[in-house]
C-alpha cells in the first residue's frame, strides 16, 4: 500500500485516489490525507483539520472531518474486519495519525539518505527521483500547512539530483552525468554545487575548454540575475582545471593521502552493518567530526544532522532519535545561529524526544541540545534547559556530558550585561575538565570563552595566552575554525580597519553566516566610532537596528556591544536611560565580550 504526494494528485495503493475503491475524488478528502501525510506519523486535533480545511467553518465541520476520515480507513484499509480498530489511520486523544511510512515522498527521502557502497547509492537515488510525477503536494500548493514540507521536498529533489550526479562522478561515469546536470542549471541557475558538478564532469569527460566555458557562463549568470560573485568552490576549480590538479581525476584521488583506506573502511563497514538504525546512529558520529573542519563540511554536517533526526523519527524508534539529537555534541563559541529554521527544527525534534527519556544522561544530552540550538532566543525555556542539564550531568560520572552541557549553560550566560565573569568561570572548568579527559576539541572552546571574557575586561595579556593556546591545539589537531576567532581577536588587538577586513576573509570558507553576516562593516563601525568618526553607511546585516540607535539587542556576546551602539548613536532620553540601565552591570568592563571587536570603555557610554 502506497501513498504518493510526489505528483499532482494525492495517490492510494500506487493508483490516484479518483480509481480507488472509495469515492476519495472530493477535495477534502485528499486535503485531510495530505495533511495527516504532512504530519509525518505525529497526531493532528480534529480541530486543526477543521481549521485547515475551511477558511470558515461550516456548522457540523468537526462531523464532516470524521466522515473523511471514516472514508480514508475505508480506502486504505478495504479488508479491516467491522469493529475492528484501525491500524494505518488511528485515533488518538483528540485528533488522528497516519501511522505508515508506505508514502511516496518517505520512499524517496529513504533512497536520499541510505548511505552505502556508490553502485548500490546510485540505484536508489535514480529509483528516488523517479518517484516523483511533479512538484510536492501540487494540489495544495496555496494551502499554508503544506508550504513547509513542499519548500523542504522540493529542496531534496534538487540535492538528490546533485547527489546522482556525485556519486556518477565517483563511479567514473562523469559522461552520463553531464546531459542531467546540463538541464539542472539550466533550471536552477542559483545552484553553485550544481555548475561545479557540471565544470567536474566535463573535465573529467575530457572536455577541459568546456568545463572552463560552464565556469564563465556560472559567474556570468550568477552576477547578471543575483548580483553575486561565484564562491570559493567555484574558483578553487577554475584554478585546479586550470593547472590540472591531480585530485581532480578520482582514479588519482583514491590512493593519495588514505583515500584508499578510508574506501575499503566504509565498504567493508556498510557490508557489516546491515541495520538502518546502526547505520543513522553512526552517521552522527561522522557529522560531529565533519562539523568541526568548517566551509562546507560544516554546511553538510548541519544539513545531514536534520535528515539523520528525521530518518530516525520515521522509524517511531524513541530511544534512537534522542541519542541521534543528543550525540550531536559539536562545540558551539558563537551565540547567533547559522541556520535559524533548521535549529528550530532540532530544537522542536528534541521537545518531542524528551518526554519519551527518563534516562539521565540522554535527558541530559537533550536539554543541552535545545538550549545550544536556541541561542541567541530570549525564551527562559533555553535557560532553564542548560541549567538542568548541567544538574542531571554533575551527577554523572560522564566528563563528556558535563563538557556538552557546560557548553549549553555558556550559550546562555548572554542574556545581560556583566556576564564575562561568569562564562570565564565556565570556561576555566571546561579546560580543566578537558585535560584530565583528553576532550580537546572542548579545551579549545574553553581557551576561547576565557579569552572573550579577557577581551571583556581589557586584559590583553591573559587574550594573548588564551590565544596561543587555541592556536595550538588546533594545529595539533587539525582545526581549522580556531583560526577564525584568534585572527580576527589579533585584529581586535591591532584595531585597524586593514586588520579585520583581512580577518574577514577568513569569513568566506568558514561556512558560518552566524558569525560572518554583517560582522567586518560592524567592526569598521566600532572602529570609527572609538576614534570619533561617523559611523560608515554599509550593510550590517541582523545588526543594523542597533547600528542605529534602536532598543533590546538579542541575548549574545554583542550585546554589550549592541547596547553600546545604541547610547552612541541615539538622541531619545527614554532610549539613553535604557541603554544606561542595560550596560550598568558591565560598568568596569569594555564592549569588547565577543573577542572580535571592541567599542572601548562601557563607561563611556554611561
Amino acid at each position: 500500500m502506497e501513498f504518493g504526494v510526489l505528483g499532482p494528485v494525492v495517490a492510494w495503493k500506487g493508483e490516484t485516489v479518483d480509481r480507488a475503491p472509495v469515492d476519495l475524488r472530493g477535495p477534502r478528502h485528499r486535503a485531510v490525507l495530505a495533511r495527516l501525510i504532512v504530519a509525518r506519523g505525529r497526531v493532528v486535533p480534529a480541530q486543526v483539520l477543521v481549521d485547515d480545511l475551511w477558511i470558515d467553518p461550516p456548522a457540523g465541520a468537526l462531523s464532516a472531518v470524521r466522515t473523511f476520515v471514516a472514508a480514508l480507513r475505508r480506502a486504505i484499509e478495504p479488508d479491516r474486519a467491522p469493529r475492528a480498530p484501525a491500524q494505518l489511520l488511528v485515533t488518538s486523544g483528540p485528533g488522528y495519525a497516519l501511522k505508515t511510512t508506505n508514502i511516496d515522498a518517505y520512499h524517496f527521502e529513504r533512497a536520499v539518505r541510505t548511505p552505502g557502497p556508490p553502485e548500490g547509492r546510485l540505484r536508489d537515488l535514480l529509483d528516488g527521483v523517479g518517484l516523483w510525477r511533479g512538484p510536492a503536494f501540487a494540489e495544495f500548493v496555496d494551502e499554508p500547512w503544506a508550504l513547509a514540507e513542499r519548500a523542504r521536498l522540493t529542496e531534496l529533489r534538487l540535492h538528490a539530483v546533485e547527489q546522482i550526479a556525485e556519486t556518477r562522478l565517483e563511479l567514473g561515469l562523469a559522461a552520463e552525468a553531464v546531459p542531467d546536470l546540463d538541464a539542472h542549471v539550466t533550471e536552477h541557475p542559483w545552484r553553485e554545487d550544481a555548475w561545479r558538478l557540471l565544470a567536474l564532469a566535463l573535465y573529467q569527460s575530457e572536455r577541459q575548454g568546456d568545463a572552463l566555458a560552464v565556469l564563465r557562463r556560472a559567474r556570468e549568470t550568477l552576477a547578471g540575475h543575483l548580483g553575486i560573485d561565484p564562491g570559493p568552490a567555484l574558483t578553487h576549480l577554475e584554478t585546479d582545471i586550470l593547472t590540472q590538479a591531480p585530485h581532480l581525476n578520482p582514479a588519482e584521488s583514491l590512493v593519495l593521502g588514505g583515500g584508499g583506506v578510508w574506501a575499503e573502511t566504509a565498504v567493508a563497514y556498510d557490508r557489516a552493518v546491515g541495520g538502518t538504525r546502526a547505520r543513522i546512529e553512526s552517521t552522527v558520529g561522522l557529522l560531529r567530526n565533519l562539523a568541526v573542519t568548517g566551509g562546507g563540511g560544516l554546511e553538510a554536517a548541519r544539513r545531514h544532522r536534520l535528515a539523520a533526526i528525521a530518518a530516525a523519527e520515521e522509524l517511531g524508534d524513541h530511544d534512537l532519535t534522542a541519542r541521534v539529537i543528543g550525540a550531536y555534541d559539536v562545540p558551539a563559541i558563537w551565540t547567533r545561529s547559522d541556520d535559524e529554521a533548521q535549529a528550530a527544527a532540532v530544537v522542536a525534534a528534541a521537545e518531542r524526544a524528551l518526554p519519551t527519556q527518563d534516562h539521565a544522561s540522554i535527558r541530559a544530552r537533550l536539554l543541552a541540545t535545545i538550549a545550544l540550538e536556541s541561542r541567541g532566543s530570549r525564551s527562559p525555556r533555553a535557560r532553564e534547559a542548560a541549567l538542568e542539564a548541567e544538574q542531571l550531568a554533575r551527577g554523572l560520572d560522564d566528563p563528556a556530558l558535563l563538557a556538552f552541557t557546560l557548553n549549553a549553560v555558556f550559550m546562555q550566560t548572554c542574556h545581560r550585561a556583566g556576564l564575562a565573569p561568569e562564562r570565564d568561570k565556565i570556561g576555566a572548568e571546561l579546560v580543566t575538565l578537558s585535560q584530565r579527559h583528553n576532550l580537546f576539541t572542548y579545551e579549545v572552546l574553553g581557551h576561547l570563552i576565557r579569552l572573550q571574557s579577557a577581551c571583556a575586561r581589557a586584559d590583553h595579556t591573559a587574550a594573548d595566552e588564551r590565544a596561543a593556546a587555541a592556536d595550538a591545539l588546533a594545529a595539533r589537531h587539525e582545526l581549522p575554525l580556531v583560526a577564525v576567532f584568534t585572527r580576527w581577536y589579533a585584529a581586535l588587538r591591532d584595531d585597524t580597519p586593514e586588520s579585520y577586513r583581512a580577518a574577514a576573509a577568513l569569513l568566506d570558507d568558514a561556512g558560518m553566516p552566524g558569525l560572518s553576516a554583517g560582522l567586518l562593516p560592524l567592526a569598521l563601525a566600532a572602529h570609527a566610532v572609538r576614534h570619533g568618526d561617523p559611523i560608515p553607511a554599509a550593510d550590517y546585516g541582523p545588526h543594523a537596528p542597533w547600528v542605529h540607535g534602536s532598543p533590546d539587542p538579542p541575548p549574545g556576546l554583542l550585546f554589550e556591544a549592541h547596547w553600546a551602539l545604541t547610547a552612541h548613536s541615539t538622541q531619545d532620553p527614554e532610549l539613553l536611560a535604557k541603554a544606561q540601565a542595560a550596560l550598568a552591570p558591565a560598568a568596569g568592563e569594555h564592549a569588547a565580550g565577543s573577542g572580535l571587536l571592541t567599542l572601548g570603555p562601557i563607561a563611556n557610554y554611561l
